[in-house]
Formats: structure tokens, C-alpha cells, sequence
């Protein structure tokens, strides 16, 4: 049982009083899970998840990928509420993710293991570790992992039990790809959409231009990058 990880995420969020969310013992995490990076998305309701905090050199990139295609092992995990764990992503089968497994791989990263943070029904997030080595991981890794999301859970079911607890979750809270979102709202205005179309758009051109979706949303917020209204999203 991983109690000296437990204990460490359980103190960080005992002394914690104010909005937001404290610093949780990534580095920690990965060090007890041997993983090279582990990214904390907030996911209610299985919706796409928005990045809070990150630890590894390559877990923003392996983000960005997933949201940019709108697949992969964390939006498994978010969507459907099960543990989704690719040991080793050169022997995935190639029509799961299609488009993804090649630019995973490129980062060097070769394992993929996501746990979606949920009590019941109530789901609320998805923790995303990855490894730059291929391997599954044994038992007593996987319980680590299974009781940190479980108590990360229940902090954030408690957190988030009213609108107003959700929104002061977020205070202060510095969001991974806020400049997407800001990308989005811009576009949607330009080209009279929706922001889902909007972001259908920015993902599109993302997924086509072979670039980092957070990249493309700093060139149209610098106004280095124009999409025009017959710009179509094609589907990763």
C-alpha cells in the first residue's frame, strides 16, 4: 500500500485552505509509479479535460496530441470512466487511435497508463502517466496509482459539489492551455461559430499542419495566422 504517497497528497491537501488547488506531489507520484511524466486534467462529466498541472518533460506535448485529435488513453479514461493502460504504444493496434500512436512515439514516449478520477458515476478528471520505456506496470504500481486517483477524487467530488465549488476550483489556478480557449472565443467571433465549431477549426488545422495545438492558438491570437471560413476541420 502506498502510504507514503497517499500521505504526501493527503497533507497537500489538508493545508490547503484557499481558492484553487495546491501543488500536488507529481514528482512524487512518479517516482513511486516509475513513470516519466504524470499530467492532472480536470474532466467532469467525462468532457474534454482541461490540464491543471503537469510533471515530466514531455507530458504537455502528449497533451496537446490528445487534445488536438480529440483521442487517446486520457480521453478514454475521462469519457468512459475505465483505466486505460497501453504498455507498450509499437504494438497498439493502429485503427484505436488512428493518426495518434506516431506522434506519441515521437516524443519518445513508449507507455501510456490513464485513471479516470471518479466515485460511482460522478466522474471528475483523468490522471495521465507516461513512460519513455516500454512495460506494463506490476502490482504494486498499479495500486499506488488506483489509490492516488481515488483519493484525488474524492477531494475534488467534495470540491466541486456546487457550480460555485467548481468555479472556485479554478481560481487562481493557471490553465495549460488557456490561450487555446482565448484562441477559440477569437475565431468563434471571426467566423460567426459556435466555440465548439471554433475549436473544431483550431484542431483541424492543428491535426492537417502537423503542429502543437497550443502553437497554432499563440500565432492566431499574434494575428501571424489567419483561418478563414472555409477552413474544414478534417477528423484525425
Amino acid at each position: 500500500m502506498p502510504y507514503a504517497l497517499a500521505a504526501a497528497l493527503l497533507r497537500a491537501l489538508d493545508a490547503h485552505h484557499g481558492p484553487g488547488l495546491p501543488a500536488l506531489p507529481l514528482a512524487d507520484a512518479c517516482r513511486e509509479l516509475d513513470l516519466d511524466g504524470l499530467a492532472f486534467l480536470l474532466a467532469p462529466g467525462g468532457r474534454a479535460g482541461e490540464l491543471l498541472q503537469a510533471f515530466g518533460q514531455h507530458t504537455t506535448a502528449l497533451e496537446d496530441l490528445q487534445l488536438t485529435q480529440g483521442q487517446g488513453p486520457g480521453v478514454d479514461a475521462a469519457r468512459t470512466g475505465t483505466i486505460v493502460l497501453v504498455p507498450d504504444l509499437t504494438t497498439l493496434d493502429p485503427a484505436r487511435w488512428p493518426g495518434l500512436p506516431g506522434p506519441v512515439l515521437e516524443l519518445g514516449i513508449r507507455a501510456v497508463f490513464a485513471f479516470p478520477l471518479r466515485i460511482g458515476i460522478i466522474a471528475v478528471g483523468v490522471l495521465t502517466g507516461h513512460r519513455t520505456t516500454p512495460g506494463p506496470l506490476n502490482t504494486g504500481r498499479l495500486t499506488s496509482a488506483l489509490v492516488l486517483a481515488d483519493l484525488l477524487a474524492q477531494y475534488l467530488i467534495t470540491r466541486t459539489a456546487t457550480p460555485a465549488g467548481a468555479d472556485r476550483l479554478l481560481d487562481g489556478t493557471e490553465l495549460h492551455f488557456a490561450e487555446v480557449h482565448q484562441a477559440t472565443g477569437m475565431l468563434a467571433a471571426q467566423l460567426d461559430l459556435d466555440c465548439a465549431q471554433a475549436l473544431a477549426r483550431l484542431r483541424g488545422y492543428a491535426y492537417r499542419h502537423d503542429r502543437p495545438l497550443l502553437d497554432t492558438a499563440r500565432q492566431l491570437l499574434a494575428h501571424r495566422l489567419r483561418l478563414d471560413a472555409d477552413d474544414t476541420p478534417p477528423g484525425p
